[in-house]
């Protein structure tokens, strides 16, 4: 995933115009809304006082996120993974019109938005609401192709790369909102913080399982305006993901697994506390860093990969190429590789994210993962062909 960073050598906006119409002054209720926030117990400090704590959300599976309904606004507290006891942000969901003070304050549904990730991107179509995207960064990762289409005609604003993004043309677009995908030590946003505008930080990626991220698609359904489509959406992942996790129980073998490929001096595995190391696990595969409590990535040299997962029946990896990879290519980009027993033995499978919907798809989405992981480890189990991960030729 990839976010803005601090845009270097653009000089400070100050006074957009355009933006003044949107903020209107605070009316007596919604100063209530601020204290309540102020209050509010996701981000410690004092507790509100019983008749404002609102209707708490029921989540099962997201343990970073807290949604609160009050009379005429959610309240939504997402912790920070990297510090426990914290908050990350604390936003108010009013409908167009309110304002208030002490929060982030995001006037729902969002009409138009810059989207930070292809994440995103593939999630706001699937909930029908493809007319929010204003603007995206990355355009050539994103695998839609409505989204390249409209960056092709004008429709959608085309705002450079990520880690420098065309802050005229976000400014031009008057967004609502920016979403972007914070992370640890980044130091902020940069001068996109100045601009007046509402920043979603997607966080989701950081939850420890896969349907605790897949639930956070309540909390973008009350941004976009598709909170029934949301619900709707997560109960059917939901219901195929543990359908498809007690047939992998059913497995008679365990064959174990090797996650991904150098990159640069490090290769990058999935910590097994996260969600693609859950869903290696749920998927009845043995995995080295199974035991790992961290979330996200653990960057590792190459001799503790050849060390501890050299032996890995399977070899599963991402790679983004116009053609698909080959053995003799692998060799060419490391020969290390060919002293891994899933290259000697030609049971190596690669994602190319630059063919397929992978990023688009997968984290709303992680039962289509999973039956992938399923359909490779255990084909006895008769799920058919697999639909990121193909055989290496």
């Amino acid at each position: 995933m990839r976010r803005f960073l601090e845009v270097q050598g653009i000089s400070k906006v100050q006074g957009r115009e355009g933006a003044k119409v949107r903020a209107m002054h605070c009316s007596a209720w919604v100063a209530l809304v601020a204290l309540v926030v102020l209050l509010s117990s996701c981000g410690g400090g004092h507790q509100a006082s019983t008749h404002d704590e609102g209707d708490t959300l029921h989540l099962k599976y997201a343990k970073n996120l807290t949604i609160v309904r009050h009379d005429g606004y959610t309240e939504v507290c997402l912790k920070d993974p990297w510090n426990q006891g914290k908050t990350l942000h604390r936003y108010v969901l009013v409908p167009p019109g309110g304002d208030g003070k002490g929060a982030t304050i995001v006037h729902v549904p969002l009409q138009r938005a810059v989207v930070g990730t292809s994440v995103l991107c593939g999630l706001i179509d699937r909930l029908g609401r493809r007319d929010i995207i204003g603007g995206v960064c990355d355009v050539q990762y994103v695998n839609i192709p409505f989204v390249q289409e409209g960056c092709r005609k004008g429709t959608i604003a085309d705002c450079g790369s990520g880690l420098a993004p065309t802050l005229e043309k976000i400014i031009d677009l008057e967004p609502d909102a920016i979403c972007l995908s914070p992370f640890q030590n980044s130091g902020g946003y940069g001068r996109i913080e100045e601009l007046d505008v509402p920043i979603i930080e997607m966080a989701d990626y950081m939850e420890t399982s896969a349907l605790g991220r897949a639930e956070w698609v309540k909390f973008y359904g009350m941004l976009f305006g598709a909170e029934q489509e949301a619900d709707s959406l997560f109960q059917v992942v939901e219901a195929d993901y543990l359908r498809l996790k007690e047939l992998a129980k059913t497995a008679k073998t365990q064959p174990s697994v090797l996650m991904d490929k150098q990159t640069g001096s490090v290769w990058y595995v999935p910590a097994g506390n996260g969600t693609v190391g859950r869903i290696i696990q749920d998927a009845n595969i043995r995995y080295a860093w199974a035991d790992t409590q961290e979330s996200g990535s653990l960057p590792l040299p190459f001799e503790t990969i050849l060390e501890k997962a050299g032996g890995a029946d399977i070899w599963l990896f991402r790679y983004n190429a116009p053609k698909p990879i080959t053995y003799s290519a692998l060799l060419s980009e490391n020969n290390g590789y060919s002293q891994f027993k899933a290259f000697r033995q030609r049971s190596s499978y690669g994602c190319n994210t630059a063919t397929t919907t992978f990023y688009e798809e997968t984290p709303f989405h992680p039962n289509l993962l999973l039956r992938d992981f399923i359909t490779i480890a255990h084909p006895e189990l008769g799920l058919g062909e697999p639909r990121y991960f193909l055989p290496v030729k």
